[in-house]
């Protein structure tokens, strides 16, 4: 039996595919991928007299994210043959982050248990790099604990800020992109090679879609021309350390 076990991702309070709080507090169904994640929000708890047990609101609900990247060597002795990744709803940026750095990891470990080791350090800094919460384990090591549960805020942690997917090279090298996110001629942007390394570039230079010199890109979904000092590929993804 072909076994696919959720390795990494937004844990849900509900059984998964009976959720009708979603489409009863924000009025789209978390049955049809839509979550409005009303689990996120902070609640109240009274007893059956009505009575506060919590003194004020505080997230009761809201677990932190699962992330297992530690885990893949115990996973696959396991026999698990495909690792589930929470992709539904988030950024192009989030996916290619984390399913980059689970496949390097997973290769990393089948080539030698001694390269997974030594570069688990890095997976975590990898996937870091994505908008996340606090992490756990979930029930791979047991019942969970208070320890599993964020109660006091409900931050995501962002580091990292999507600039966009490079569409078009020109003969010069130009990169075309239709921006996400603000930045500039003089930054730094990070490419993300898909053999999961990266490389810093500075912005050399800028050009509207009617290729006239421009100093920042200010719109979403602009298209912008880049000069990076060299020639990337198509499909190569772009991020901003804040």
């Amino acid at each position: 039996v072909e076994i696919e076990s959720f390795v990494h991702g937004a844990l849900c309070y509900c059984y998964s595919g009976q959720c009708l709080f979603s489409s009863m507090l924000g009025g789209r169904s978390g049955n049809r991928g839509r979550c409005a994640q009303p689990c996120r929000l902070p609640y109240e708890v009274l007893d059956e007299k009505h009575s506060s047990l919590t003194g004020e609101a505080s997230y009761v609900l809201s677990p932190k994210d699962l992330c297992t990247v530690q885990l893949i060597p115990e996973l696959a002795e396991a026999g698990i043959y495909s690792f589930k990744i929470e992709g539904r709803m988030k950024t192009a940026l989030y996916v290619a982050a984390v399913t980059r750095t689970y496949r390097r990891a997973i290769d990393d470990y089948k080539t030698s248990p001694e390269l997974f080791e030594k570069n688990l350090d890095y997976y975590r800094k990898e996937i870091a790099k994505c908008t996340y919460r606090q992490f756990t384990t979930g029930f791979y090591y047991g019942k969970t604990d208070e320890n599993s549960q964020i109660y006091d805020a409900n931050t995501y942690i962002k580091e990292y800020t999507y600039i966009g997917i490079v569409q078009d090279v020109d003969e010069n090298g130009w990169c075309k992109i239709y921006q996400r996110n603000k930045f500039s001629v003089g930054e730094t942007i990070e490419v993300m090679i898909p053999d999961g390394s990266n490389r810093n570039l500075k912005v050399l230079g800028m050009e509207d879609e009617d290729r006239h010199a421009v100093e920042s890109a200010p719109h979403p979904k602009q298209e912008i021309w880049i000069n990076l000092g060299e020639a990337l590929e198509k499909g190569y993804l772009l991020r901003r350390k804040e």
